[in-house]
């Protein structure tokens, strides 16, 4: 299993909009084959800067669906509301406390 983390910072003006996005793609991203969870975060300091964190079968699986036409769609949305470049890490647990 793998964890992909998303940052992104959006402009002032778009942090709503982005909440009413994620809302309305949240369980659908969660349907897709491969997925667990996706959860969105948001910096306790910095409103305009928010993580996706979310659970994949793996690799492939997170692939397949960035290939959907649900994540390009989304994805296009998300990006015309950025304040800066998002930035991404796909990671894999190494230890459960």
């Amino acid at each position: 299993m793998i964890q992909r983390i998303v940052k992104m910072t959006f402009r002032q003006d778009s942090i709503q909009q982005f909440h009413r996005l994620f809302e309305e793609v949240r369980e659908r991203i969660r349907a897709q084959p491969g997925c667990h969870s996706v959860e969105l975060l948001q910096d306790v300091r910095h409103p305009e800067i928010m993580f996706t964190y979310s659970q994949w079968d793996s690799e492939d699986t997170l692939n397949a669906y960035r290939q959907t036409e649900l994540f390009v769609q989304t994805w296009k949305r998300t990006k015309s509301l950025f304040q800066e470049r998002a930035e991404a890490w796909s990671v894999a647990l190494i230890n459960k406390a």
